[in-house]
């Protein structure tokens, strides 16, 4: 059986990485969280205190960038873990302080093209499921599936305050909801690789649909496309 490359692109916090680690583990794939490499970048930019006031010092994290490794790995909880130069940062990068700052990272030009450097050499045998907002537009262009992922602004909302509270972190649904959409607006209005639908990828909102069933489609559109 042929291995192929599938893209996952979609809203923020619309279950995205959930799916898509879902799905690799299904089909015997590589999981790749290209929202964890970026959000790794933005706690090394704030770590190294080259944001002020929501204003990145681009100069400062460019010719810092070669100091900057990202890995994955799997935890003792049976879940993939993100790195940081061999520091595992899995919960540091889900922390609001990273969710408000990542836009602004990921939209600059040298951070892109480093990020997406390293996602086409994971990809460059197939076999990989990776999901982010320019996956299917600008990584793997030529992915044999390309999967869009959305949800109303209530449910997402919902879903990320959630797994924020769950996690100890005190924040309210306006806080979630500004800065859900702040993301989306950035995230598709910026000049480099924005966010957007691939012509060819096949829409999957899953506002009403539970793990299970959005699992069971996203396996039926890949079993096809691995038999095409």
């Amino acid at each position: 059986m042929r291995r192929i490359n599938i893209a996952i692109d979609g809203h923020s916090s619309c279950g995205k990485s959930t799916m898509a680690r879902q799905l690799a583990a299904e089909l015997g794939y590589t999981y790749v969280d290209s929202g964890a490499m970026y959000r790794v970048v933005t706690l090394f930019t704030l770590r190294n205190g080259m944001i002020t006031d929501g204003v990145v010092d681009t100069e400062r994290l460019i010719l810092a960038l070669p100091q900057l490794k990202v890995s994955f790995s799997l935890g003792n909880d049976g879940k993939q873990h993100t790195h940081l130069n061999g520091e595992d940062v899995e919960e540091a990068i889900r922390q609001m302080e990273v969710s408000r700052a990542v836009s602004a990272v990921s939209s600059i030009k040298e951070v892109r093209a480093l990020m997406r450097g390293a996602q086409q050499k994971m990809g460059k045998d197939g076999g990989v499921v990776m999901d982010g907002r320019d996956i299917g537009t600008a990584v793997f262009p030529m992915a044999e599936l390309k999967i869009f992922m959305t949800a109303s602004d209530a449910v997402r909302a919902q879903r990320r305050l959630d797994e924020l509270i769950a996690k100890g972190q005190n924040v309210t649904m306006e806080e979630v909801l500004t800065n859900l959409r702040d993301r989306d607006r950035i995230d598709s209005t910026r000049a480099e690789d924005p966010l957007r639908q691939a012509p060819d990828a096949l829409v999957l909102d899953n506002s009403n649909l539970s793990p299970a069933q959005q699992l069971s489609a996203a396996k039926a559109w890949a079993m096809k496309a691995i038999g095409d």
